[in-house]
Parts: structure tokens; sequence; C-alpha cells
């Protein structure tokens, strides 16, 4: 069956709009082999946007298979540590793992463009790249290599900047800064002087509170209301220029993906990319509400200083310029996303940043 002739069938939106039922038309999985996998999550059950995505791939799957399909979630750390998903699918241990592909990053540096790079495409800009500018395909030619399928499955946008204990007004106030940073992100910033430090979520607030550490990110105000950082690290800065739009993905054992019917890869493509909306979705209509409780509870909203921006931006051009040298998976894929990125912004500065830009002047106005 082929999937463009599937996804005009049904659509993302019809799979958003009337679940999975879209997709299944009578006795659609009559005559198909029963399957059941189990995924590995990357993230903890507490972490229901994110976690949520694999729930929701698990069942636009179920349903429009009538359940010969089955794939089983199960949390970090159930059947394998979180950061170790994407590797337990790759081995077999699991069908696939639902996870930030960037996790493996220390592994290879390439890892990371499956997800974001500092400075690197918004939401809309990796969707658009993934799925039109052959994207998918360029990622799969280097996970398979690592006996992986590669699927685009959730999307947090652009995250915050994180909590700090003391106000950041300058590139100086960022030497010594002892800040716990996820992945690529901590080898830039630690060229701005930063120390990055790795800590597991549920040790962040004791650590900032004693002061072991000055700095946390995290995700953004739905998730990190839940951890309560603002008691403990008032200032709350922005954007999050290492997250410009990480794109979640499922990231599936290859010779299991081989082994599907034809049938069942389709649907669980177009389950994954229904996912991949979903998710963003629910943050969009989560965030506003949470960020105005954080700054009812005290967080002080804080732009990151411009010569702070200037200088990781630089600082991150000058390490992808430095892992091209070496790396011709990384400098093939880094390159299609930069010369994509070009000329996406020489569009959205017309159209979406000045309608934008006028409706915010409106809120602000207090007109809307």
């Amino acid at each position: 069956m082929d999937r463009r002739s599937f996804l005009t069938k049904a659509t993302v939106g019809g799979v958003a709009a009337a679940g999975a039922a879209a997709l299944a038309a009578p006795a659609i999985a009559q005559d198909m082999p029963t399957v059941t996998w189990r995924v590995a999550s990357g993230f903890p059950k507490s972490l229901d946007t994110i976690y949520g995505a694999a729930e929701t791939t698990s069942k636009y799957v179920s349903e429009a298979t009538d359940g010969k399909f089955t794939l089983q979630v199960f949390p970090a750390g159930e059947l394998v540590p979180g950061l170790e998903a994407a590797e337990a699918a790759a081995t077999g241990s699991v069908e696939m793992a639902h996870t930030a592909a960037y996790y493996d990053w220390g592994k290879d540096p390439t890892n990371a463009l499956g997800t974001t790079v500092p400075f690197g495409l918004n939401y809309r800009q990796m969707n658009a790249w993934l799925y039109y500018g052959d994207g998918i395909a360029l990622l799969n030619e280097f996970y398979n290599t690592r006996n992986l399928q590669y699927l685009p499955c959730g999307n947090t946008g652009v995250q915050m900047g994180g909590w700090y204990r003391k106000e950041i007004k300058s590139l100086a106030d960022m030497q010594g800064l002892k800040m716990r940073i996820g992945g690529f992100g901590g080898k830039i910033i630690e060229k701005l002087g930063v120390v990055p430090q790795q800590i597991a979520g549920g040790d962040i607030y004791p650590s900032l509170e004693k002061g072991t550490i000055d700095a946390a990110e995290w995700v953004g105000p739905y998730d990190d209301e839940k951890l309560g950082f603002y008691k403990v690290a008032p200032y709350y800065y922005y954007p999050g220029w290492w997250e410009g739009g990480p794109t979640l993905s499922n990231m599936i054992n290859l010779d299991k993906w081989n082994e599907l019917p034809k049938l069942y890869q389709d649907i669980l493509s177009v389950a994954s990319e229904a996912a991949n909306s979903n998710m963003m979705a629910n943050y969009d209509f989560k965030n506003p509400t949470a960020l105005r409780t954080l700054v009812a509870n005290g967080a002080q909203l804080r732009p990151f200083p411009q010569d702070v921006m200037s200088a990781s931006f630089d600082a991150a051009m000058s390490t992808y310029a430095e892992i091209s040298e070496t790396n011709a998976a990384f400098k093939k894929i880094f390159d299609s996303q930069q010369a994509f990125k070009r000329d996406a912004y020489l569009w959205a500065q017309l159209s979406e940043y000045n309608y934008d830009v006028f409706m915010m002047s409106q809120q602000q106005a207090g007109k809307l």
C-alpha cells in the first residue's frame, strides 16, 4: 500500500479529530497477523504530555487494526532506564522505544539531529523538513546503521531557558555558573564558562535548594510547575535556545520494522504522525495557564541578555563546523537542516512574524 495514498485516505487531521476510527475501515485487519510489541518509554508517567505520545500512538494503532497490532507502553525504568530506551530497541531487548534521540549524542552527535541541536529548527520548521524535505529519509540513513527505524512522535515546541537563583544581566554572569542542562546544550554552554551538570529530574529541586547548582533547565511552564523550581530559583529565563523544536521519536528495531506487514508499517507511521501533532497541541493548550500560575507564585520572567544569546549562537556554529570536519553523517544532515532553515526564516519573517507581533501588541493592550 502506497504511504501517500494511505495518508490521503487517513490524514493526520482525521486521526486527531476522530481517533483511529478514521483509519479503521471495516475488517481492515481481518486477515492480518496478531502482533504485540513492547515499547520502552524514555520518560516517566508523571510527565503525562511527553509520555502520553506513546500511549496516543498505541491507541491509534490498536483501533486501526481492530486490536491485531498492539503496542504495550512501559514507563522509564520499568523495562530499561529511560536514557537507554533507544539502545534497548536497537539490540532487540524491546521492539520499540519512544524517546529523545539526542540522549545518545555522546555516542555520535549525529543522533542529536533527530531531536534538536542548539539554535536548530523550530517545531513547524522541523516538521516541514522531516515530512517534505526528506528529513526522515536522511535521518534513517544514519539510524539504520544502529539497527533503528526513526519515526517522529511528539514535540514540546521552544522550551524555556531554565530557572536561576540569581539574575543574569550579562555574559559575565554566566562565568562559573553551575547549571543542570542536558545533552548537546551542555557542550555549547560550557564554552560560555558555564559548568554543565547532569542531574536526574527528581534531584534538581534539592540541588537548587542547597545551592549545589545555581540554575537548571527542564522543559516549559506545564512540566516545570509540577517540580516547584520557582520556590528556590525565582528567575525564569527564555528562550531555551538549545531546545528550539525538540522532536521526540519512535525508535523501532529495524529487523522488527522490516518484518511488519506494509499495512502495519503505514498505520504505525500515520499514528506516530498524529501523536506528533497531538503533543504540540497539548502543550500549546496547557502552557499559558501554567505560566500564569507560576508568575502568580513569584516566578520572575526574564529574557536572556543579547550578549548571552549572541555568544551562545557563535559557540554553537563553531562547534558544528568542528564536528562537520570529521563526521560526514552529521554534516550531511546538518547542512540539509541549515539550508531549509535559511529559506524558512525568509518566509516566516513576512507573514507569521508580522501577524503574531501585531496580535501580541493587541493582547498587551488588553484588546483580546
